[in-house]
């Protein structure tokens, strides 16, 4: 039998298809035009490290950071220089160590230093053990280290610390068969670095006047310095009539720090009928090279941050990093990694370490105030502004840093380096050049950022290692 339908009615049975009385806006909207938004990316941050940073044209393509020559002798603490991820020790600190004081033979200073050996360690690594032939010398970069000893009742006894500047081994300057008197544990992460006693030897063996020197322990004399470990200059005032007036110079580091300019790259490919076909209402190759311009401006931020050359964790003076004293970033610890440099005008942390603080905060009652950058509110301490930058890295064991920084050449601070008036340059600094098209007519361009950043002074860059972000 046969079922009509009605269809004015209502809702059909399921299975009857409803017929429609208008047009179906799918349908229609073949006939419409959409409304668009230029494509969007999620990875574009705040980027504050590029914006706050003032930048340096590097006409030459590479920037020369001229010192005064720095280094105490008669602290008891052995001083390094770093150059990038690079640890090296001071040749004429090696006199620190009991049987070099005083010994004057500069080359085989040198020799002896360049044959140390950087070594990273990380908490629970055991460098000496008691009773076993020392066979090197250690010189701790950074970090903190255990001497451990035997208790009354034979149990392991902390007897000492060690920490940066700090040594030990000295014995196997002095005789090969001598051991160790107690155990070298890590207690932190951190940065050592080793002379075996076969490497000592070799140089022993072809120097007389160390050879002299060793046996006779002579007494260091000590150049005159001030209380930045700088030679001093000498000056005379409140002097009348015609007294003799001291003579002085300044002295320079011999081999000064020099920056080159690193670089992001990528090649950018379009079609050929993409560019030619699809370029209404939003120019195809202007988007690709925005987000690509983004991204290359993500990377080179990462790269400031990260790289083991130029990158800001990496070239911090030894001197210049502290830890937490528990754990969480308290309030007592910011204090204290500003107030070793004269003018911080930066903190940087990553989002979550920004929480962190927050939460510390917090929990005593603190409610700083906030500040403003470029028409931005941002969280503050001590009136220094509190930038997050994802770009710093977040350990495994959730643990993280803080940056703080003082900029500009004006104030001896961190400076950002680029090269300006490239050929193709798009940007300040970042060229775009063609690249031709190849036999799947594809179009190509390589998209290019040149960059760096150097830190003038030691006390310009501070960092706040071991941040507990996970509490």
């Amino acid at each position: 039998m046969t079922t009509s339908v009605d269809p004015t009615s209502g809702p059909q049975t399921d299975g009857i298809q409803q017929l429609r009385s208008s047009l179906d806006p799918t349908a229609a909207r073949n006939l419409a035009t959409t409304t668009k938004t230029p494509p969007q990316m999620q990875g574009i941050s705040s980027r504050w490290l590029l914006r706050i940073l003032p930048w340096v044209q590097v006409s030459g393509g590479t920037y020369r950071v001229n010192r005064r020559l720095t280094h105490t002798l008669g602290d008891g603490e052995v001083e390094f220089v770093t150059e990038g991820a690079e640890v090296r020790v001071i040749p004429q600190e090696l006199r620190e160590l009991a049987p070099l004081r005083g010994f004057t033979d500069g080359p085989t200073l040198q020799e002896l230093a360049g044959r140390f050996v950087q070594r990273e360690v990380v908490p629970g690594d055991v460098l000496a053990e008691k009773g076993t032939p020392t066979d090197r010398v250690l010189l701790i970069a950074h970090g903190r280290f255990e001497r451990i000893g035997t208790g009354k009742y034979g149990d392991e006894k902390v007897i000492g610390q060690l920490s940066g500047g700090g040594s030990a081994g000295e014995a196997a300057l002095l005789a090969p068969d001598a051991e160790w008197e107690f155990t070298v544990r890590a207690t932190t992460r951190g940065t050592v670095l080793t002379l075996s006693r076969g490497d000592y030897e070799e140089v022993l063996g072809r120097s007389a006047a160390l050879r002299e020197h060793v046996e006779s322990f002579r007494t260091a004399l000590v150049p005159a310095q001030n209380k930045h470990g700088e030679a001093a200059i000498e000056l005379a005032a409140g002097h009348a009539g015609e007294p003799e007036l001291p003579g002085t110079f300044v002295d320079y580091e011999q081999s000064p720090r020099e920056y080159s300019l690193g670089v992001a790259q990528t090649v950018l490919k379009i079609h050929s009928r993409v560019a030619d076909l699809y370029n209404d209402p939003m120019n195809q190759l202007d988007q690709q090279l925005r987000l690509t311009v983004e991204a290359l401006r993500e990377r080179q931020e990462h790269e400031m941050v990260n790289s083991r050359e130029f990158g800001l964790l990496h070239n911090a003076d030894l001197k210049q990093r502290i830890r937490t004293h528990s754990g969480p970033p308290t309030p007592d610890d910011l204090d204290e990694l500003i107030s070793r440099r004269r003018k911080t005008q930066y903190l940087l942390a990553h989002p979550r370490t920004i929480a962190a603080i927050g939460r510390e905060w917090n929990a005593r009652g603190i409610y700083p105030a906030m500040t403003e950058i470029d028409g931005t509110p941002v969280r503050a301490w001590r009136g220094i502004p509190l930038l997050p930058c994802g770009k710093i890295p977040i350990n495994p064991d959730q643990t993280s840093s803080i940056l703080a920084m003082r900029v500009g050449e004006e104030n001896q601070g961190v400076v950002g380096l680029h090269q300006t008036g490239i050929p193709d340059e798009y940007r300040p600094g970042l060229s775009v050049r063609f690249m031709g098209i190849d036999d799947k007519a594809v179009i190509k361009y390589l998209v290019s950022a040149y960059h760096s950043a150097a830190v003038l002074v030691p006390d310009a860059l501070g960092i706040l290692e071991d941040v507990e972000i996970g509490r």
